[in-house]
């Protein structure tokens, strides 16, 4: 059996002695590459983030930045990451290494203090240099600008989230800093031009990306296996009921790092390429279960607006840059935010399993606390998005924090109002109940009615009773019901004036 290996830093390396739980971050540390930092090993702060070379979107690779501390070494076997040692350049027969632009305008614009989460910045502020799309639409001109003081004022007006170099603050969500403060790492963000012609990194995007692996590596009684293939998937997994199912491993990881849990048997299924597709076909959108959220945003463009919606406020840009819709509906939890957007919009989910595929509506898919309709040995292959979708459309998040946090309460909403009546309304809620639940009551006191505030008045009461809500240390059960009953009135402000127009 070949033993897994990975690229570091332009060097290839066998992951053993690791065993196969070891995340990346340990992995990388224990090789000296300590830039890479543990601040909170659960996927909140960034201190850990580090560029994977992955299947691009617009070209062949794109530069992504991940959570080393959520990610098992053994799922990187084959592939190709970069720390924050390997963005400089130089350094050869004693020379003193030359600064990556994003590193250069980090210390030039005092964006680093104590400097603990200043390399898993740098990583995260590579990853969007290098985006293809911010590359097309920036404006300063090419390589690293000189150093000038930090600019006044704001950024450009009407957008006070993405820089003139076509920057997207989004991309440091899920980074966070004590000391520094935001203002002088974004004034750095903004700064930054497009890759110079002869950057090794940016050439590497025009290459092919690294071609799946199927893995089996077996360490001290415990196993990590990556089949190539969605049918040696469903046939290890048969082999191994035991086994634990993972995509992006934001969940898992989790549970490895704070709970140290550990498995006998881990089935990485993020590279099997039947659950890596998106379709668009004439009366549905299908969506595969080993996508990305980053990738899936990127494909569809805002092609289905209430996911466009959805996205931002999911986690951070690092956590999407690894998590799936088919992770998220696998764990059943009643507070994933996906949930509630595919339930408004009537998707349902494609279960692969020995016998064959069978399709199920989200609606009926939640049977318990994280308890669902899937069989033992089955798997999800892809989400289905019905066509035409809803024009009336949103996703309320309530969270104690605007990015980066666990909803206290979710709702989306999907509405077809022709002539100021509402045709049909479809209303997903997390949050209030065991699972995520339609609030089908709430539904029914809309359809066939005028699109007025009386209206809305009556449904909003409705709503604030749908599901059984509970006090926690998120919130109170009173609170949840008051912001289900907020809810509507909200869409109807929002929407009223798109509608009558």
């Amino acid at each position: 059996m070949v033993t897994p290996r990975i690229t570091v830093n332009g060097k290839e390396t066998p992951i053993e002695p690791a065993a196969p739980h070891t995340t990346a971050l340990d992995f990388l540390r224990e090789r000296g590459l300590t830039g890479t930092k543990e601040g909170c090993a659960e996927g909140e702060c960034g201190a850990c983030s580090v560029l994977v070379a992955r299947p691009g979107v617009t070209r062949p690779t794109d530069w992504v930045a991940v959570n080393a501390c959520l990610v098992p070494v053994a799922a990187l076997d084959g592939q190709e990451v970069v720390t924050s040692e390997g963005l400089a350049g130089g350094g050869e027969d004693g020379a003193p290494p030359v600064l990556h632009p994003v590193q250069e305008e980090m210390a030039v614009r005092g964006g680093s203090q104590c400097g603990y989460c200043t390399p898993g910045f740098v990583c995260s502020m590579a990853a969007e240099y290098y985006r293809p799309e911010r590359c097309a639409t920036a404006h300063p001109p090419a390589g690293n600008p000189p150093a000038m003081d930090p600019p006044a004022g704001n950024p450009p007006a009407g957008d006070p989230e993405h820089g003139p170099n076509g920057f997207d603050l989004h991309a440091l969500s899920g980074n966070l800093c004590r000391c520094t403060g935001y203002r002088p790492i974004r004034d750095a963000a903004y700064a930054v031009g497009s890759p110079a012609e002869d950057d090794r990194l940016a050439l590497r995007r025009d290459q092919a990306p690294p071609a799946p692996v199927a893995t089996s590596y077996t360490r001290d009684g415990s196993t990590f296996l990556r089949p190539d293939t969605l049918d040696g998937a469903l046939r290890a997994l048969r082999e191994r009921p035991d086994a634990v199912v993972v995509a992006g491993g934001t969940d898992w990881g989790v549970e490895v790092n704070i709970r140290s849990r550990r498995a006998a048997c881990v089935i990485a299924v993020d590279r099997l390429p039947e659950l890596r597709e998106l379709r668009v076909a004439s009366d549905h959108i299908e969506i595969g279960a080993g996508l990305t959220l980053t990738e899936i945003e990127r494909r569809l463009d805002g092609r289905v607006p209430l996911l466009a919606g959805l996205f931002p406020q999911f986690a951070s840009r690092l956590i999407r840059n690894s998590a799936t819709l088919g992770g998220n509906l696998g764990t059943g939890s009643p507070i994933g935010d996906s949930p509630p957007v595919l339930l408004a919009l009537e998707a349902s989910v494609v279960l692969a399993g020995a016998d064959g595929e069978r399709v199920v509506p989200l609606a009926d898919y939640f049977t318990g606390y994280r308890q669902s309709v899937r069989r033992p040995g089955e798997l999800i292959r892809s989400v289905r998005v019905p066509l035409p979708l809803a024009p009336v459309t949103a996703f309320h998040k309530i969270a104690k924090r605007r990015f980066d946090d666990i909803s206290s309460v979710a709702v989306a909403f999907a509405l077809d109002i022709r002539d100021g009546v509402v045709r049909t309304a479809r209303i997903g809620l997390g949050g209030v109940a065991a699972t995520p639940i339609r609030a089908l009551a709430a539904e029914a006191a809309l359809e066939g009615r005028p699109w007025t505030a009386r209206t809305v008045e009556a449904a909003a009461e409705v709503l604030s009773a749908q599901g059984t809500p509970m006090d926690d240390h998120r919130a109170s059960a009173a609170y949840r019901a008051a912001m289900l009953g907020r809810s509507l009135p909200k869409l109807y402000a929002q929407t009223t004036e798109a509608v009558s127009s």
